[in-house]
C-alpha cells in the first residue's frame, strides 16, 4: 500500500535567497535588513523590494541567539492583583511595539518575591519590570547588578535601580480633598499594613487631614491588601466614636470588601458612609460597584517602564531613573454628601 502525502509546505525564504536575488552577499544583504550603515539608498531599496517579493521575515530567535540575546522581558505580577493584571496587559503591549516579548512570573499565597524572580532569571530574562515589589532596597539593589531592574508602583533609595510611579501620597490627597468638598470631616482611612506603598498612602492620609485642620479627627483603622481585610475592617470602623461619614482604603479590593462588609451590616454606601478606593482597577468600574478611587494612570506606568529597559538595553543608560506621574481622581457613586451628623 503507497503512502499518501499531502503537498510539500515551500521552504521559507532565507537570507541567502535574498542576497542571490539582487546578487549581493549575504552579509550586505543583513547590513540592510538590519538598517546599519554602509549600502547605499539604492542597495537598500534593491534588497527590500527583493525581500518584500520572496516573503522573507528575518528570523528574529536566531537574530537574537547569534548576538547572545534572549529578546525577553520578565513582569513579576501578584496573580491576585486585577490591577496588576491590567499592567500586565500594557507592558505586553509596550514591549512587543519595541520587539521584545515577556515571560510572566506570578507571586501567589504561597510563592513569595523571591522565587518569582528566580524563575525570570532563569528564564535567561534580559531586564525585569517589577510590578509593586516588597522587597528591600538592598535586595533590589543587587538584583540590578545582575540585569536592569524596573520598579513600577513604589519609590526605591537605590543608585542603580530605575522606578516608575505615581505620587501616591498626593493620590490619597485627592481623595481627602473631594471628600472635605462634599462637607465630611470624620473621614477614616482603611491602612495597607506593612510596605512601602502603604507607608506612602497612610502618609498622604495625615498628611492632607493636616492640611484641611482635621488632625485631631485622624483614623486609622488596620487593613491589608484583599477584600477579607476591607470585610473584616467593619466591626473596628463602626465601633469608632464618632462613627466616620467617609472611608478610605488602600486599595480597591479593600473597598469592595469594605462596601459588601458595610451593606450586609445594614449601612448604606454612600447614604450612610462614603467609600473611596486606590488603583482604578477594573473591578472599580463595574456598573453595581462604581467605586470612587485614584488612577495611576496605568498605560504611562507601563509605556515608561518598558522605555526605561529599552534605554537600558539598547540605549546604554546607566544611571538610575525614577519617573513620578501625577495621580487622577475618579469620582463614581460610591462617594455623595454627608447624610448625618
Amino acid at each position: 500500500m503507497s503512502e499518501v502525502r499531502g503537498p510539500r509546505r515551500p521552504a521559507r525564504p532565507r537570507l541567502e535567497d535574498v542576497a542571490a536575488e539582487v546578487g549581493l552577499s549575504p552579509a550586505s544583504v543583513s547590513l540592510v535588513l538590519r538598517g546599519a550603515a554602509g549600502p547605499s539608498e539604492r542597495t537598500r531599496q534593491r534588497v527590500l523590494e527583493a525581500a518584500a517579493r520572496l516573503g522573507y521575515r528575518p528570523d528574529r530567535a536566531a537574530s537574537l541567539l547569534a548576538r547572545r540575546r534572549s529578546g525577553l522581558i520578565g513582569v513579576m505580577m501578584d496573580v491576585r492583583s486585577d490591577y496588576h493584571g491590567e499592567l500586565v496587559e500594557d507592558v505586553h503591549e509596550a514591549a512587543e511595539r519595541h520587539g521584545y516579548d515577556i515571560v510572566l512570573s506570578t507571586v501567589t499565597r504561597t510563592r513569595d518575591e523571591r522565587r518569582a524572580v528566580e524563575t525570570l532569571v532563569d528564564s535567561r530574562c534580559e531586564a525585569l519590570v517589577l510590578l509593586g515589589p516588597d522587597a528591600p532596597a538592598a535586595w533590589l539593589t543587587a538584583l540590578d547588578r545582575q540585569l536592569p531592574v524596573v520598579v513600577v508602583g513604589r519609590p526605591v533609595r537605590s543608585a542603580g535601580v530605575d522606578v516608575v510611579r505615581a505620587a501616591d501620597d498626593e493620590g490619597v490627597g485627592l481623595v481627602i480633598d473631594h471628600l472635605v468638598g462634599l462637607g465630611h470631616a470624620r473621614i477614616a482611612y482603611v491602612d495597607g499594613g506593612p510596605g512601602v506603598i502603604a507607608a506612602a498612602r497612610r502618609r498622604g492620609y495625615r498628611d492632607a487631614m493636616r492640611r484641611h485642620r482635621l488632625e485631631g479627627a485622624v483614623m486609622v483603622v488596620r487593613g491589608g491588601h484583599s477584600e477579607e481585610s476591607g470585610i473584616r475592617a467593619v466591626a473596628a470602623l463602626t465601633d469608632l466614636r464618632p462613627v466616620p461619614t467617609a472611608v478610605i482604603a488602600f486599595n480597591d479590593r479593600v473597598a469592595v470588601g469594605l462596601i459588601d462588609g458595610l451593606v450586609r451590616a445594614g449601612i448604606g454606601v454612600p447614604a450612610d458612609m462614603s467609600v473611596a478606593g486606590y488603583d482604578d482597577s477594573p473591578l472599580s468600574r463595574l456598573a453595581h460597584i462604581g467605586l470612587t478611587t485614584v488612577s495611576q494612570e496605568s498605560h504611562g506606568l507601563t509605556e515608561s517602564a518598558v522605555a526605561a529597559v529599552v534605554e537600558r538595553l539598547e540605549g546604554g543608560r546607566t544611571e538610575h531613573r525614577e519617573i513620578v506621574l501625577p495621580p487622577r481622581l475618579v469620582v463614581r457613586s460610591t462617594t455623595a454628601a454627608p447624610t448625618g451628623t
